[in-house]
């Protein structure tokens, strides 16, 4: 498996002394819907801010699709990581929205039918065609985050970044969203999602790093959040699925469901044994 992204005892410290990011090592697979878990403080926008070359290391090393991140590379690489911010306020502001979604393409300095094509294509994917013309003031909470991916995604970078991407959204609005970053992974992006929601990595993810004080606690499959001594360590807890499931008598520990899916098949299971 391929390595998208690398990151080598990364070191960042904040002008007032705050210690974001201590030793971290980490990487990120290509082709993967990965979520990175950790509690408040833990660093995991600091670490975001680190793929795409919004920060660059003072101490250790981030390689993106085999090169390293320095500031000959930090104009190169915002054209193949994309970041989308928790607030997309900080993130939309142009006057329509349609003028958003161009604003990377336009300073890619990509020809006039090629930006309007990847604007379309991208407003498509997010289902807000209708809005174009919308001044994006106008939108909901939801429907900005959803503009603000369209402006990613019409840069056509290889990697998507993601901070706290459900916060502030109403449960409709969460599952278009989901939805929609599930649809671009099946597309070939690999999607990165920083996040405390343990219930949503456990639903949509793939791959979890967990992160606690800026330093990396372990990585690996999903079935990791079944882990006690790891949960307790990282200050999380358990997925709701797994709570539950922990408290039946007849669940064999080592193999507990992580999401809705795997716990209706353990069920059907256990209710088929019970009637023969």
């Amino acid at each position: 498996m391929i390595n998208i992204i690398e990151m080598e005892n990364l070191y960042y410290r904040y002008r007032d002394g705050t210690e974001a990011l201590r030793d971290l090592s980490l990487f990120i697979p290509q082709g993967k819907k990965v979520a990175i878990l950790g509690p408040n403080g833990a660093g995991k926008s600091t670490l975001l801010l680190h793929l795409n070359g919004l920060y660059l290391p003072q101490k250790g090393k981030v390689r993106v699709l085999g090169r390293e991140i320095n500031s000959r590379t930090e104009r190169w690489v915002k054209s193949k990581v994309g970041l989308v911010f928790q607030d997309p306020d900080d993130q939309v502001f142009s006057a329509t929205v349609k003028e958003d979604v161009a604003f990377g393409p336009l300073n890619m300095n990509l020809p006039e039918p090629e930006v309007q094509r990847r604007v379309s294509n991208a407003l498509q994917a997010v289902q807000m065609e209708e809005y174009s013309s919308k001044p994006p003031y106008y939108l909901s909470h939801g429907q900005k985050k959803r503009v603000a991916i369209a402006g990613v995604l019409a840069m056509q970078p290889a990697v998507i970044l993601l901070d706290e991407p459900t916060s502030y959204l109403d449960p409709k609005s969460k599952i278009t969203l989901i939805k929609t970053l599930t649809q671009l992974h099946r597309q070939g992006t690999t999607i990165v999602i920083a996040t405390h929601d343990v219930d949503l990595a456990a639903e949509w993810a793939d791959h979890i790093i967990i992160i606690k004080e800026g330093q990396t606690l372990a990585q690996g499959e999903t079935w990791l959040l079944t882990r006690e001594d790891l949960i307790e360590e990282a200050g999380l807890c358990f997925p709701t699925v797994v709570q539950i499931f922990r408290q039946l008598p007849d669940i064999k520990k080592n193999y507990l469901p992580l999401n809705v899916n795997e716990a209706v098949t353990v069920l059907k299971t256990i209710i088929n044994s019970k009637n023969r």
